[in-house]
């Protein structure tokens, strides 16, 4: 009788959450009308800071994305126990934040024509057209290991094939997440961005970021969607503690070799720690010290406490998201390289202040608030869909 009345509100909850979201996107989707209306000058992107919320967004759901399909392939592919049939559900999430992410790339491109442009003139030795091919293969992948893990439930798979397609999903989602770090590691001109460490900076938040979305998706169990072993529960918690400590450590490991006296990147640490970054950056600690307390204390890893410690997680990687896009516009290798005016320049009213990196050089419009809202809540229509519909329900009992 509970199960079926917890199953019952389950239901009714995701539909609610469905309908709110559905109604969210469309209004999402109107004010993208409205930029595409009236121009790119809507938002607060401009030539001297090009990239803004939109890709910041983008690197975002990469990232949960990525860290998703790791850890459902990761068991597979090296033989290992896994965690039952969470993989179902981290292959959806998945392939909800890659169309999330693909949703961010085509309103910053200013136009869906341009994206039709992308590929027709597409310059092969760019690693944005790097990112664009190995982002499209990573989601048809993805929906292929969905659909080999239902072909298995029938009896129409093996295991060992099952174990190729997640090897195969394992390197092409390290790789997606790697070339996104090219994408701004290549960038010479972009002081914060030119470092060999941004791809091991990408990786490494991939993992915990995508360990705390699927811990904060299977937590649904408790309306009586989802049935998960506490083990399987705690096994994840315990790898989000270590896929945190590592991420902390390849960011202390660039400030200290930056920041250390006589260092060239002094600029660079001052205006994260002390600087307009610094309620990102400090923040950012804030969340991962306190997840990892969480995490690592056992009287604290409890349902809620995983939860909470998984939503700090995926804080504090949102805010180092922030801290890598305006950090790479915020100090210029070259001293006016363009035409300082109103349209070169963000928030041009505070006069030529922001040249420099005592203030923030670039802050989203509401508009760009909007649109973004409209392009996560798309996902969350999908994710939930899926959630209520596919067949992604656990076979493994509480115990």
């Amino acid at each position: 009788m509970n199960d079926a009345k917890g199953s019952t509100v389950a239901h009714r909850g995701l539909t609610i959450g469905i309908i709110a979201c559905a109604v969210v996107a469309v209004v999402g989707i109107a004010l993208w009308m409205v930029q595409l209306s009236g121009g790119m000058i809507q938002t607060g992107m401009r030539n001297l800071d090009s990239w803004g919320f939109y890709i910041t967004l983008f690197m975002f759901f990469v990232g949960l994305s990525a860290g998703g399909l790791i850890i459902s392939s990761i068991p597979n592919a090296f033989g290992m126990k896994g965690f039952g049939d969470i993989s179902r559900v981290a292959i959806w999430t998945s392939i909800c934040c890659t169309c999330v992410a693909i949703g961010f790339v085509v309103v910053d491109l200013g136009g869906p024509l341009r994206l039709w442009e992308l590929f027709v003139y597409s310059n092969l030795s760019s690693p944005l057209m790097w990112d664009i091919i190995v982002l499209s293969t990573y989601l048809i992948l993805s929906i292929v290991y969905l659909w080999a893990y239902r072909r298995e439930d029938e009896g129409k798979m093996s295991h060992t094939a099952i174990r190729v397609i997640s090897i195969i999903a394992l390197v092409v989602a390290v790789g997606v997440h790697t070339v996104t770090a090219w994408i701004f590691s290549l960038s010479a001109a972009h002081e914060f961005w030119h470092t060999a460490l941004m791809g091991p900076w990408f990786v490494a938040s991939a993992l915990d970021c995508g360990t705390a979305l699927v811990l904060v998706v299977i937590a649904l169990q408790k309306a009586g969607r989802l049935s998960i072993e506490r083990s399987s529960m705690v096994n994840l918690a315990k790898m989000l503690a270590v896929f945190t400590c590592v991420d902390l450590y390849f960011f202390a490991c660039d400030l200290l070799t930056s920041g250390f006296p006589g260092g060239e990147g002094a600029d660079v640490v001052a205006m994260l720690v002390t600087g307009p970054l610094a309620p990102f950056f400090w923040t950012q600690i804030a969340c991962m010290v306190l997840a990892c307390v969480i995490l690592f204390v056992p009287r604290l890893r409890t349902k809620g406490g995983v939860v909470v410690a998984s939503a700090l997680v995926i804080a504090g990687v949102f805010c180092k998201r922030c801290q890598i896009l305006m950090g790479g516009f915020q100090i210029p290798n070259i001293e006016f390289a363009d035409v300082a005016n109103q349209m070169t320049i963000t928030h041009w009213d505070s006069g030529m202040s922001l040249l420099g990196y005592q203030g923030l050089v670039y802050w989203p419009t509401p508009l760009e608030f909007g649109v973004a809202a409209g392009v996560v809540a798309l996902g969350g229509f999908l994710l939930l869909l899926g959630l209520k519909y596919l067949p992604l329900h656990l076979k493994e009992k509480v115990a």
